[in-house]
């Protein structure tokens, strides 16, 4: 079981119809290359001292995503025992500032110590990898969520769309599956399917958050339903998009779900549990939200108040530019192996300058952080 944090906000028209944001995952490159040194931190916030701090591009040329066997990692797409990356914010050339959205960036895992190697990455576009509806390729394309949805070892990656809707009746659901494989994410989408009886009211479905909800061994998902409602789809998935099962929407206590800091199971009874607020979380701020716990019906059995935790964000250092750079965490997981949760944070200067940085487990007893911009990606346009 593994889940993508809800960790970075895009102005796409279907996140506005979706009233929430969606749930990406961050991308960690290694630098290497020539470093971009200079620029001013974040307000209010201690610059990284480390010798990786500044920004480096990677010149590596792509190579291919190695072949796993399968693994029970969390978001290992191309299951070689290994974490992937995604990222949904890829920088924009100057030229580039008001076209359509760059992309999803995924980097691949690496043995340790390197953790993850520039030089194995995919840029996932709609042109290549979306599903049409109606004949019409979506505009929006954004990572949602990461988990082994037909329990097959490989990782699977949930996208939100914006599908053409008419405004007649209950909107088609936006969300499209991305299917693991030994190499990697590669071909085409398929449509999410949810059950009409599974549905509720006429909001678009959204904030799809993964877990084994029910503890029968296989990833489900849990979207959003009007009415405060939620949809639990029980795996595991067939490779046409449908769950095993699903019953009748659950009641829940707001709008947004997602899915709890760190362990996924809350209370170590064996099912996965799912957190649902009235707004989305801002990774690494401190939020209080409701608990719903898992059980055999699925999630949706009170578990009381919950508090995201805070988790500090070390800004890199950017060029100097008109513009004030913004730091946000990212992700804060196990990127290396070790069990303890590592931190990814974004820094970045409107889109066209930004740095992504690991700050390992260790990094505060000097351990290295690895910083990269998302320029690498913009060679792997269509």
């Amino acid at each position: 079981m593994c889940h993508l944090e809800p960790v970075i906000r895009v102005g796409w028209v279907v996140r506005r119809r979706l009233a929430g944001a969606a749930v990406g995952c961050a991308v960690l490159l290694t630098g290497c290359g020539a470093s971009a040194d200079g620029g001013s931190p974040t307000p209010g916030a201690k610059a990284d001292s480390s010798p990786t701090a500044t920004v480096k591009k990677a010149a590596a040329p792509v190579r291919p995503v190695p072949h796993g066997r399968g693994s029970r990692v969390a978001e290992d797409f191309n299951g070689d025992g290994h974490r992937d990356l995604v990222l949904n914010d890829l920088v924009k050339g100057p030229e580039d500032r008001l076209g359509d959205d760059a992309g999803i960036g995924i980097v691949y895992g690496s043995e340790p110590p390197r953790s993850l190697d520039p030089s194995v990455r995919q840029l996932l576009t709609p042109a290549r990898n979306a599903a049409r509806t109606e004949g019409v390729l979506p505009a929006a394309f954004d990572a949602e969520a990461a988990c082994d949805l037909d329990k097959d070892g490989f990782a699977d990656l949930v996208v939100t769309t914006d599908p053409p809707y008419n405004g007649t009746g209950a909107p088609p659901v936006p969300l499209q599956i991305l299917f693991g494989s030994a190499n990697g994410l590669t071909g085409k989408a398929v449509k999410l399917r949810i059950p009409d009886g599974a549905r509720f009211g006429r909001e678009w479905p959204g904030h799809p958050v993964c877990g084994d909800f029910d503890g029968d061994g296989s990833n489900d998902l849990a979207v959003t339903a009007s009415g405060g409602r939620l949809s639990h789809l029980r795996g595991p998935f067939t490779r046409a998009g449908a769950p095993r099962a699903a019953g009748s929407a659950i009641p829940s206590a707001g709008p947004v779900l997602a899915s709890p800091d760190l362990a996924p199971d809350v209370n170590g009874d064996g099912y996965d549990d799912l957190v649902s607020a009235t707004r989305p979380h801002e990774p690494g701020t401190a939020a209080r939200a409701t608990l719903l716990l898992g059980g055999p019906a699925g999630p949706g059995r009170p578990g009381g108040a919950y508090t995201f935790k805070a988790v500090t964000a070390r800004p890199a250092a950017l060029a100097a530019g008109e513009e004030t750079s913004t730091t946000a965490v990212l992700r804060h997981a196990d990127f290396d192996g070790d069990k303890k949760p590592d931190t990814v944070v974004r820094t970045h200067r409107g889109e066209t300058m930004d740095a992504i940085t690991l700050h390992s487990s260790d990094s505060a007893a000097g351990g290295r952080a690895l910083t990269f911009s998302t320029e690498v990606f913009s060679a792997q346009q269509p």
